[in-house]
């Protein structure tokens, strides 16, 4: 686009995705007219992706504080909690859905690479990987295409850089046809002190770039992710950039030995934006400026433009601000991992980054002008309650004919794409590499990762029903951290930070950015509640398009939670025959927002299920205080599918069924499958359930005994609905089958 005879003006600063009002307080801020290569620099750094000009004053209102809070969010590339024993876990959340859209095996994998970099360049050693996908009907070919890209991109590079997928969630919706959900989240461990900050400091110090050459691959990538996906999209796949995992294997090792050496400033990632973000927002944190040298800048493309080498995304880069006079002993690190590093300017005084090229100057720009928290433009945008939420509330359930059969609801769920194992998708990820994994016997509502050295374990998740945040995006989103903080208590931890991935359609459609606000009211309340502060994340607007509209509203939580001690560890199997098993929670006649209403009957017009938040905190303080007594044999919550699904779950690892009865006064097809919160399966010994008993009588908890463990069959209400195994064997073989049968 640039050539030495382009006019710059409002037209091409629209091109580059800026508005009219934007473009007069760039003249403003310049006091000229930019040239092009400034001018791009603005449109990257004020893009959504790059300074959440949208999003910002909501983020804000956020609760960002805890006793264990190291980083607050914002001011790392990721978060960073206390875990005790001189160690702090660093974790994220990030999307790379635009990319994944239009190459899915590289916008996936570089998404792993790029949240990774996020935890390592903080002197964290990465420990474990999720991720969060949607997909739209499984039927089509095209979702066929993206799920098995978008899966093969994630297992290639994480099996590769050694870091192990512990768990994640799919889930598919026709709303999801055009625009895929790639959330990757990753956490990791260091010791207090070790940690490197993203600052830049030391008028005079040398600044190096680190890792890959530089080149045209993720070109406008922060742009383009700010923008709908539309059938001209295609057009921009130079904005997908392509990863590497071996190299930034040999860059994670090299990056953590160069910190040892004591004489690393500060260093940052080079994600959305590349050179131009990273040297800013460096410099803003530090309140310095910087001189770079754009042809020291090692290529893979001969003659690339000044902009193109600024605003390249290829991965496995890094910036790194070292002490003066250490430049020999810094390069002598990452040769001896035979990576590229290059000295490409220094620190300086003021607050102005200067671009140079064989010694001319092709851009001036301030510093404080371009970052988020500095002069980045700050929008409250218009919202509205959409038409459909005051309709959804209309729905009654007794306009709802219960199933004669119901077993044969049983088997349709249990096989339904939403709720059947996700075999297919995971057999292709390595959860034991480099680590150890605790869940491949027994699995937990959360994944399990032991820390080294210690008798600690980590237990991370993620989650988010977006059908629940469509019904009602403020109970919905509370419902996603509730549903959080369940997994890792039920694994026999103790919640500890959030990071959130929060995936929405345009913010200039007044009824998605109400989706959004009331998300984020959902969210606080219940971050609140749990003492969860939100260490930090990523907002990915514009996932919607022109044919289908927006997707569901989708705010991930990633959360990560602490197991003090591993025989706290507890899993979801029913391991004995005889045990007693038990439901904790509030019992409601309730099937709004079920995976039952809306896949059995074709029922989507509902509210979200019932949800009270104290009622969940007491749930899950009674189930804390249950594992840590061990008083029970197996802990799951209930979520997709109700406690039909909760039970058959249980039964699976170890092939032992149950024969429950129902309470009586309800319709049995809400017991079985209706989604309400706060609600916990238990297996005990049955010597144990009168301490259970009181002791949830003592936290106002409702606790209903359903029935015992048995061998080989699920009985419900004297019915017989048939063996362990060919329940199992519909939940595990039928998500590859339904691929099959999708060619």
């Amino acid at each position: 686009m640039e050539s030495p005879d382009l006019v710059i003006d409002v037209n091409v600063a629209q091109e580059l995705g800026l508005t009219a009002d934007e473009y007069d307080k760039i003249l403003e801020i310049m006091g000229k007219t930019p040239n092009f290569t400034e001018l791009a620099i603005f449109s990257a750094m004020w893009s959504e992706h790059c300074c959440y000009k949208n999003s910002i004053t909501w983020l804000k209102k956020l609760p960002r504080e805890s006793d264990r809070m190291l980083a607050a969010a914002g001011e790392e590339n990721a978060g960073l909690i206390d875990i005790g024993d001189g160690l702090a876990c660093s974790f994220k959340i990030e999307s790379h859905n635009h990319p994944s859209a239009l190459e899915p095996y590289q916008g996936a994998a570089t998404g792993v690479g790029g949240i990774n970099r996020d935890i390592f360049t903080m002197g964290a050693r990465p420990i474990c990987q999720l991720n969060s996908l949607r997909f739209g009907d499984i039927k089509l070919k095209k979702t066929k295409w993206l799920l098995e890209g978008v899966v093969k991109g994630i297992g290639d590079y994480g099996n590769a850089f050694g870091i192990p997928t512990v768990g994640g969630e799919v889930f598919f919706d026709e709303c999801y046809n055009i625009n895929p959900l790639v959330n990757a989240f990753s956490a990791g461990i260091v010791e207090h002190g070790k940690t490197v900050s993203a600052i830049s400091q030391g008028v005079g110090n040398p600044v190096f770039i680190v890792g890959s050459r530089t080149g045209k691959d993720g070109i406008h990538g922060a742009s383009f992710a700010s923008k709908d996906i539309t059938e001209d999209s295609v057009n921009d796949l130079p904005a997908v950039q392509v990863g590497d995992p071996f190299q930034e294997k040999l860059l994670l090792e090299a990056t953590l030995e160069v910190i040892e050496t004591g004489h690393v400033v500060g260093m940052q990632d080079m994600g959305a934006a590349g050179i131009i973000c990273s040297t800013s927002e460096m410099s803003e944190k530090g309140g310095c400026g910087m001189e770079i040298w754009l042809d020291k800048v090692p290529t893979r493309q001969k003659n690339m433009k000044p902009y193109e080498i600024l605003l390249s995304e290829s991965q496995e880069r890094m910036l790194v601000i070292a002490e003066k006079g250490k430049e020999e002993e810094i390069i002598n690190v990452f040769n001896k991992w035979d990576l590229s590093c290059e000295q490409i300017g220094v620190v300086t005084e003021g607050s102005e980054l200067k671009f140079f090229e064989k010694g001319a100057l092709v851009a001036k720009v301030p510093v404080w002008d371009l970052v988020l928290g500095g002069g980045a433009p700050v929008y409250e945008r218009e919202y509205k309650e959409p038409a459909y939420f005051q309709d959804y509330k209309k729905f009654n359930a007794r306009d709802v004919q219960i199933p004669e059969d119901l077993s044969s609801v049983g088997r349709f769920l249990i096989s339904h794409p939403n709720i059947a194992s996700k075999k297919w998708v995971y057999e292709q990820y390595d959860s034991m590499v480099g680590t150890s994994f605790m869940g491949t016997v027994d699995p937990s509502d959360a994944g399990v990762v032991r820390i080294k050295g210690t008798d600690k374990a980590l237990a991370v998740t993620v989650d988010c029903n977006s059908r629940y945040v469509k019904n009602d995006p403020e109970t919905g989103c509370a419902m996603a951290v509730a549903e959080a903080a369940r997994n890792i208590i039920c694994s026999g931890g103790q919640p500890l930070g959030v990071t959130n991935c929060l995936n929405f359609g345009n913010p200039y459609n007044p009824e998605v950015y109400w989706q959004f606000v009331h998300s984020i009211k959902g969210m606080k309340k219940a971050c609140e509640a749990f003492n969860t502060p939100v260490t930090g994340g990523n907002v990915s607007f514009y996932n919607q398009s022109s044919d289908e509209g927006p997707v569901f509203p989708t705010p991930t939580i990633g959360m990560v939670g602490l197991i003090e001690k591993k025989e706290d560890r507890m899993s979801i199997s029913f391991k004995n025959e005889g045990d007693i098993i038990l439901l904790a929670g509030v019992l409601k006649e309730d099937i709004a927002g079920s995976e039952y209403l809306n896949s059995y009957h074709g029922i989507n017009e509902s509210p979200a299920p019932y949800f009270d938040l104290p009622a969940e905190l007491a749930v899950q303080s009674f189930t804390s205080k249950a594992i840590k007594g061990n008083l029970v044999s197996s802990c799951h919550d209930l979520a997709d599918g109700g406690l039909f699904i909760a039970l058959a779950e249980s039964s699976f690892n170890r092939n032992k069924g149950f024969n429950i009865s129902l309470p009586e006064g309800l319709r049995k097809d809400s017991v079985l499958f209706g989604e309400s919160g706060g609600r916990i399966l238990f297996s005990a010994p049955e010597e144990k359930v009168a301490e259970l008993t009181l002791m949830a009588k003592d936290g106002s908890v409702p606790l209903v005994p359903l029935g015992r463990v048995e061998e080989n069959a699920f009985v419900i209400d004297g019915e017989n609905w048939g063996p362990v195994e060919d329940f199992k064997s519909l939940h595990q073989e039928s998500l590859g089958k339904l691929l099959a049968s999708s060619l």
